[in-house]
C-alpha cells in the first residue's frame, strides 16, 4: 500500500488503500454492519471503539479516495490516510466549514452548486455569522482584491456547477498564500473526478466529492468525501467529523467503494463521450451556445489543457428560443433522464434555472448566465450515436414548437 501514489489511476482504483480482509482472504471488505464493538477491558480494543468514530468498511473507503487524490499520510499516523467519508456531499461542506471559527471570512467561487451556496448564505450565515463574499475566481484581478490576510477559506468549483468556468488552482494557491496565509483552501472536485484533476498536486489544503456522483456511479448511494494531505489539518478533520457524526455508513460506503473499481474506465467513456456530443452541439442549428472544457472554444480551454486530464461528461448548452422551447426540449427526450444529480452510468439532463440552482437568488442567476435556456447535460456510458440520436429527435421537436 505504501507504493499506491506511484501506481496508474486504472490500477489505483482497484488496489489502492485495499488489502484482502484478514480473517477470510476476502479481497472486498465485508459490509461491518455493526454499531458498537466489544472491548477485552475498559479502554482495551482492536481500533474500533463504535461506528460513528470507527467502521472498517468506511475506513476501506476513505483509504481509497485519499490515495485517488493523491494523500500521502501514512495509515499508521492515520486509519483512513487523509480521507473521511460521510452522509451527503453537503455533510461533508457543513463539516470543512466547521474548521472556520464563528464570523470568519469566506471567499467563495461565485457559480457554484445551488446547496452549496444555500448552505452558506441561508444557513451558516446565520448560525456561524459567516461573511462569504461570491467572487469570479477566474479572474485573477478579482481574486486578489477579494482575499484578505484574516480570510479563513477559500472555496472553489472547478468546472463549475452549471456554466463550466475553470479555475486556474495554482495561481488561486499563489495568490491566497500571499494574501491570506491562514486560509484553508478547499476545492469542490465533484464534477472533474479524482481521474481528470488533483486539487491537492495544485497547492490546495482539502478536496470535497459528492461520491453520490462520478465516484459511486451507478445512481444508487448517496454521499460525499473531504481529503487532505496535511497531518494536522487531518487530526481537525477527524475530530469534527466524529464530533458531528455525520458519517457515510457502512452499506453506503460499499456501494461507493464497489462503484469507484469501475471509476477509470466510466470516466475514459464520458470523457470522449463528451467531447463528441459536445463538437457536435457546437454545430447544431438549435444551439445557441455549448460551453465545454475540452473544446476549443472554451475562454479557459488552456487552463483545461495544463489541468485536467479529461473534459468530463457534464456539458451545458444554451437552446435558441425561450423557456417554451427549452420544456419541448426536456419532454422529448427519451434516453436522456430529466433529473437531478450527475455522474452516474445513465445520461441525465437538468434545467438549473427550475431545479438543481432555484435555490439561488433569481438575480444571482442572471449575474451568472443561469437562463432559462440553459441547459445541463451528465453524459453517461450508453452508445454516443443513441444519445446524438436522442438528442436530435428532441432539438428537432423544440424547432418545430418555435415555428
Amino acid at each position: 500500500m505504501h507504493e499506491d501514489h506511484k501506481m496508474h489511476i486504472d490500477t489505483k482504483v482497484i488496489h489502492a488503500g485495499q488489502r484482502p480482509e484478514e480473517v477470510t482472504g476476502a479481497v472486498m471488505p465485508p459490509i461491518f454492519t455493526t454499531s458498537t464493538y466489544a472491548q477485552s477491558s475498559p479502554g482495551v480494543h482492536k481500533g474500533f471503539e463504535y461506528t460513528r468514530s470507527h467502521n472498517p468498511t468506511r475506513y476501506a473507503l476513505e483509504r481509497m479516495v485519499a490515495r485517488l487524490e493523491g494523500s500521502k499520510i501514512a495509515e499508521a499516523r492515520d486509519p483512513s490516510c487523509g480521507g473521511f467519508a460521510f452522509a451527503s456531499g453537503l455533510a461533508a461542506m457543513g463539516t470543512a466549514l466547521e474548521l472556520c471559527d464563528a464570523g470568519a471570512h469566506i471567499v467563495c467561487m461565485d457559480d457554484v452548486y445551488g446547496g452549496s451556496n444555500r448552505l452558506l448564505s441561508r444557513v451558516r450565515a446565520r448560525s456561524q455569522g459567516l461573511k462569504v463574499d461570491y467572487v469570479d475566481l477566474t479572474d485573477l484581478n478579482k481574486a486578489e482584491r477579494a482575499l484578505k490576510s484574516e480570510t479563513a477559506m477559500v472555496w472553489v468549483e472547478t468546472p463549475t456547477n452549471p456554466t463550466l468556468k475553470l479555475v486556474d488552482l495554482t495561481e488561486i494557491a499563489k495568490i491566497a498564500r500571499k494574501k491570506s496565509p491562514k486560509a484553508l483552501l478547499v476545492c469542490d472536485n465533484t464534477f472533474a473526478s479524482s481521474v481528470n484533476q488533483t486539487p491537492l498536486a495544485h497547492g490546495f489544503d482539502i478536496v470535497l466529492h459528492s461520491t453520490t456522483k462520478y465516484m459511486n456511479g451507478h445512481s444508487d448511494a448517496v454521499g460525499g468525501v473531504l481529503v487532505t494531505g496535511d497531518e494536522a489539518l487531518c487530526d481537525r478533520i477527524r475530530f469534527v467529523q466524529n464530533s458531528i457524526g455525520s458519517v457515510m455508513g457502512p452499506f453506503d460506503s460499499y456501494l461507493v467503494l464497489r462503484g469507484i473499481k469501475t471509476l477509470g474506465v466510466r470516466m475514459a467513456r464520458h470523457n470522449e463521450s463528451g467531447l463528441r456530443i459536445a463538437e457536435w452541439l457546437e454545430s447544431h442549428e438549435a444551439v445557441e451556445r455549448v460551453v465545454y472544457p475540452g473544446l476549443t472554444s472554451h475562454p479557459q480551454h488552456a487552463i483545461y489543457k495544463k489541468q485536467m486530464r479529461g473534459g468530463t461528461g457534464m456539458i451545458t448548452f444554451f437552446i435558441k428560443g425561450g423557456l417554451d422551447e427549452a420544456r419541448r426540449f426536456l419532454e422529448s427526450l427519451r434516453v436522456f433522464q430529466l433529473a437531478e444529480s450527475l455522474g452516474g452510468v445513465e445520461s441525465l439532463v437538468d434545467h438549473p434555472a427550475i431545479m438543481t440552482h432555484a435555490s439561488v437568488p433569481p438575480e444571482m442567476r442572471r449575474e451568472l448566465g443561469i437562463s432559462d435556456t440553459l441547459i445541463r447535460l451528465s453524459v453517461g456510458i450508453e452508445d454516443c450515436d443513441d444519445l446524438m440520436a436522442d438528442l436530435e429527435h428532441a432539438l428537432g421537436a423544440a424547432v418545430r414548437a418555435a415555428t
